[in-house]
């Protein structure tokens, strides 16, 4: 039995595939392979107008086990800046936020909070730009975020870097930065895209790219997964970053923060 999260990251490419056909029905068919407990998406969203989701919130809540973080600032998209997030239903939602991104063009990463057995965790949603300097700015505007208390934070996404060895500078102090495996383009892999950061209190159990028949086919990207175990925290001890910006808690989860930081754990 698995011990601990999977996690994983997705660029759906608006759910067109590599035959050009746009189905949101083989994206969730992918992402329920998975097997994972969050997963962060990305191209969620149309860019023009109000921003509408590929994605039916419906098809999501009736044939997945997934929530959906309450990120989106409207009532048609998913997310924020193309970033979304789900979430499965066993996992409580702790608090949702956004990160304005710095570049020529517009972006935003996405955090949210989960609760786990061992404790909190911070998650952190980015597309990052496709020039090299406005992905190091916007590194520095992540990990400045998250640098209070970094060691309980994982930043997951398409991090646009074709190097292996360069780019990612910014978060070499305090994170440990995982590569799965090639993950673009899905009909012919020969770049490591999609890729994970851990906090220093997140330990790397297994990664790997899904190379699946549907996967190859759903979108340009094929998903990356990792799995991850947490120290344990201490309960009462201030453990996740500070939100510099505007925070949503939802509803039913704020007992059990609160719960937890008063020292008596948090869910079985």
């Amino acid at each position: 039995m698995r011990q601990g999260l999977r996690l994983a990251s997705y660029n759906i490419q608006k759910a067109v595939g590599v035959d050009f056909r746009r189905d949101p029905s083989r994206i969730v068919d992918v992402i329920n392979g998975l097997g994972a407990d969050v997963v962060a998406l990305q191209e969620v969203d149309k860019r023009l107008g109000e921003r509408p989701s590929v994605l039916c919130r419906e098809m999501i809540e009736s044939e997945t086990d997934f929530r959906i973080a309450p990120l989106a600032q409207n009532d048609v998209s998913l997310g924020w800046h193309g970033n979304a997030v789900l979430v499965r239903r066993d996992h409580a939602i702790l608090a949702t936020g956004h990160i304005d991104l710095p570049g020529l063009e517009p972006r935003g990463a996405v955090r949210v909070d989960v609760a786990t057995p061992d404790g909190p965790l911070a998650l952190v949603g980015a597309h990052l730009g496709l020039v090299r300097h406005f992905r190091r700015l916007q590194l520095e505007t992540i990990r400045g975020h998250l640098d209070d208390a970094p060691e309980r934070t994982v930043l997951l996404g398409d991090f646009n870097e074709w190097s292996e060895d360069r780019g990612l500078e910014p978060l070499a102090a305090a994170y440990s930065v995982v590569c799965p495996g090639k993950s673009f383009h899905a009909a012919r892999p020969i770049a490591s895209l999609d890729r994970f950061a851990l906090g220093r209190e997140v330990s790397l159990s297994d990664a790997g790219v899904e190379e699946g028949t549907l996967a190859s086919r759903a979108s340009d990207h094929l998903p990356v997964w990792a799995d991850v175990t947490l120290a344990p925290a201490e309960p009462g001890m201030p453990v996740l970053p500070t939100y510099e910006s505007s925070v949503a808690l939802v509803m039913g989860s704020q007992e059990w923060w609160d719960t937890f930081r008063g020292g008596q754990g948090g869910p079985n």
